[in-house]
């Protein structure tokens, strides 16, 4: 089953099932209203979902056409949204791109960070920033939201609680990062609004790319119309869902509506950081990963940071060649203020 929130003029959207070809789409306002309402009563409402879902398929229902340009994020705001650091290789990168040592407890032990879930971005808005010079960088990713979950939470339990999977931006402000983690209290000013992909799936909806913890198949990061990235999702993914998710709630009950987001995308290549999609590597799912490559091929950052007019897509394709959560296609824009 896929999710939709579509543009109506509220600050959640409405409610809508999309076929699986991302083509059609029909109102489910009837059921629920919203995404969260929906995931605030999940076990009866699912089944409702599921049936419409159905009669989508077999054309039983009325639909419209779906626009991806016409979709919010699936929750244009959340409760929660904490990104975790799934792929090592990512961390240790970016951390030497600082010269700051990683500790040996990072392959053990997650990093995570509370993210501002107020005012996501929709999947086709623009990544406005005022100055060019704070490091504008994407970060794609995998994103799960979870219903609701205790304290304390075992594994078993935190994959039981996977809802719905998405992509996601993880916008960073690299030039503004240092600073903050400087001080010792986290990121803030260097984390932006993020934004998601058009459509939330259901685990059951991936098949046998999704094995409860993890989605595997490439990540494609188109940059200014070039391939940028083509990340495997499925390998040196060093913590799964359920053990990022358990990890969030070993001291809080999460909330359903819960986002948890995987980090960016990164592979190694033969034991070392990667190569670019033009050097028949795989890429990267951001521009900091790659400035690291060629500090240490080069000894200095060629690939600059995002901007004003350069745009980023992100998206998945399945075995057959098809996307399966739409497009997320973002141009970065100078903001002017309200």
């Amino acid at each position: 089953m896929k999710l939709a929130s579509l543009k109506d003029g509220s600050r959640d959207g409405k409610l809508v099932i999309v076929n699986d070809s991302l083509t059609r789409c029909t109102e489910a306002v009837h059921i629920a209203p919203t995404l969260q309402a929906a995931l605030d009563n999940w076990h009866k409402v699912a089944p409702k979902l599921e049936v419409l879902a159905e009669s989508l398929f077999h054309d039983a229902v009325p639909s419209l056409r779906f626009h991806e340009h016409d979709a919010m994020s699936p929750l244009p705001r959340a409760y929660q949204w904490a990104d975790g650091s799934a792929y090592v290789n990512h961390v240790e990168l970016v951390r030497k791109a600082r010269n700051a040592e990683m500790p040996a407890t990072f392959w053990t032990d997650p990093l995570m960070y509370q993210g501002g879930s107020d005012n996501f971005l929709a999947p086709r808005d623009p990544i406005r920033m005022a100055d060019e010079a704070y490091g504008i960088d994407m970060e794609g990713e995998i994103a799960v939201i979870v219903g609701d979950l205790p304290m304390g939470a075992n594994l078993d339990q935190a994959r039981d609680a996977i809802r719905l999977v998405m992509l996601v931006n993880d916008v960073s402000l690299r030039g503004l990062i240092p600073a903050e983690l400087g001080k010792g209290f986290g990121f803030f000013q260097s984390k932006p609004s993020s934004a998601f992909s058009p459509v939330a799936v259901t685990p059951d909806a991936l098949g046998d790319v999704w094995d409860g913890g993890k989605l595997s198949l490439p990540l494609r990061v188109d940059y200014n119309g070039k391939a940028f990235g083509r990340a495997e999702a499925g390998i040196d993914m060093t913590f799964d869902f359920p053990t990022l998710i358990a990890h969030a709630a070993k001291t809080r009950a999460l909330s359903a509506g819960t986002i948890i987001g995987s980090g960016t995308v990164s592979n190694k290549l033969e034991g070392g950081p990667g190569k670019p999609v033009t050097d028949g590597g795989v890429g990267y799912s951001c521009i900091a990963e790659i400035r690291m490559i060629e500090t240490i091929k080069d000894g200095t950052a060629k690939t600059p940071f995002m901007k004003f007019g350069d745009t980023v897509r992100i998206e998945m394709m399945d075995k057959a060649g098809h996307s399966i959560f739409g497009a997320i296609e973002q141009v970065v824009e100078k903001y002017e203020g309200a």
